[in-house]
């Protein structure tokens, strides 16, 4: 089992001085991330997502950590791969030039980039999501596979080169991120590594990898999008880790409710949240559980079914307190089968101590007892 981290460069209260913070703090966390030996950082990209996520340029992150580290791999998790966000052959440039620098330690991950507020800064149609994503990951094969390439799809491209060409071959592991049952399906058939990035929990995670497992063993191989499939499943981990379980518990949920609280906001159309509304005392796993149920009451109402994938982000049973916990929690994705555990540590009112902390807690507590685990047979 692989471990972990994602940084959305979030905070509650955007003022450009504790913006600029919060994207340093996100630098020392993934050098001390490589120092207690967790094996990889994904950087999001989103734009335009006041609050949620500040990581606009995640190239230049990863670049930056990659001369700050020199093991931990470097996962795009991931690009907005719709055409109108950036060229196919600018990505797949940037990303060989940052795989050479970094000695071969870039993973790339496609997205849609489908919030109303993304796709209406760069123009781009929500019905070209899909077929453009997935027509990117194809041209990102092809033309890291040779030395000369050329595309004619909905874009001609070529005959030309992109340079450099990677270190690592055929190319970087490519990725895909699923929140759905399709979108898992979509990622087996295609041979890309599949990032479960919801809330909604460990059983959740149990029938999404079953989902998984079967569009991979049922695949012909005419969909992949390259020669070298990566049947690679990693899931979200949200954690909060402190010898004061209790202190955690706040602070993981705090945390979890804001974020559950921007993604109603950019992804639904709800109010924007309250920058001075997080005390750490305050109710939050009893407020994630109201924000629940009116949630379900609106989809009964509308007779629409209620999924794990829209209610998820409610659900407050995570890694929140000592390492005891995160161990118990990680126990039931190894038994899973979960390939990688992505800690979700940055959120938007965890403070940068607590996020310091967590990493050191799972470096020393969690992770070396899942290795020796796994080196017993247990």
């Amino acid at each position: 089992m692989k471990f972990s981290m994602i940084f959305e460069a979030q905070l509650a209260d955007p003022a450009p001085d504790l913006e600029h913070q919060v994207l340093r703090d996100c630098v020392e966390q993934a050098v001390l991330a490589e120092e207690v030996g967790f094996d990889r950082v994904w950087a999001v990209e989103h734009h335009s997502l006041t609050q949620y996520a500040h990581m606009s340029a995640s190239e230049i992150f990863l670049a930056y950590v990659a001369a700050r580290t020199s093991r931990i791999r470097l996962g795009h998790g991931v690009v907005t791969m719709p055409f109108g966000y950036q060229h196919p052959v600018r990505t797949a440039e940037r990303a060989a030039l940052l795989d050479v620098l970094s000695g071969g330690r870039v993973d790339v991950g496609g997205g849609r980039g489908a919030t109303r507020q993304e796709m209406s800064m760069f123009g781009v149609d929500p019905d070209d999501t899909y077929p453009q994503l997935e027509e990117a990951l194809r041209i990102f094969a092809a033309a890291w596979r040779h030395e000369r390439f050329e595309w004619h799809g909905s874009i001609d491209i070529g005959p030309g080169a992109v340079l450099p060409r990677p270190v690592q071959r055929p190319h970087p592991p490519l990725f895909m991120a699923c929140s759905k049952r399709e979108t898992l399906r979509t990622a087996a058939e295609l041979g890309l590594g599949a990032l479960v990035l919801g809330f909604a929990g460990a059983d959740d995670v149990a029938a999404m990898r079953a989902v998984y497992d079967a569009a991979v063993a049922a695949r012909t191989g005419e969909r992949l999008v390259s020669d070298q499939a990566n049947d690679h499943f990693a899931a979200l981990c949200p954690t909060v880790v402190l010898d004061d379980a209790e202190r955690a518990h706040r602070i993981g949920t705090r945390g979890q409710r804001f974020f559950a609280e921007s993604i109603a906001h950019w992804y639904g159309g709800g109010p924007a949240p309250d920058p001075g509304g997080y005390a750490e005392e305050d109710d939050h796993v009893g407020a994630l559980a109201r924000d629940r149920a009116e949630l379900v009451a609106q989809l009964h109402e509308a007779r629409v079914p209620v999924r794990p994938s829209a209610t998820g982000t409610f659900n407050a049973d995570h890694a929140y307190g000592d390492a005891g916990t995160a161990l118990a929690y990680v126990e039931r994705l190894r038994a899973i089968g979960v390939d990688e555990v992505i800690c979700l540590i940055q959120m938007g009112t965890v403070p940068q101590e607590a996020c310091l902390e967590t990493i050191r807690q799972w470096g020393e507590q969690v992770i070396p007892r899942v290795r020796a685990r796994e080196l017993a047979g247990v």
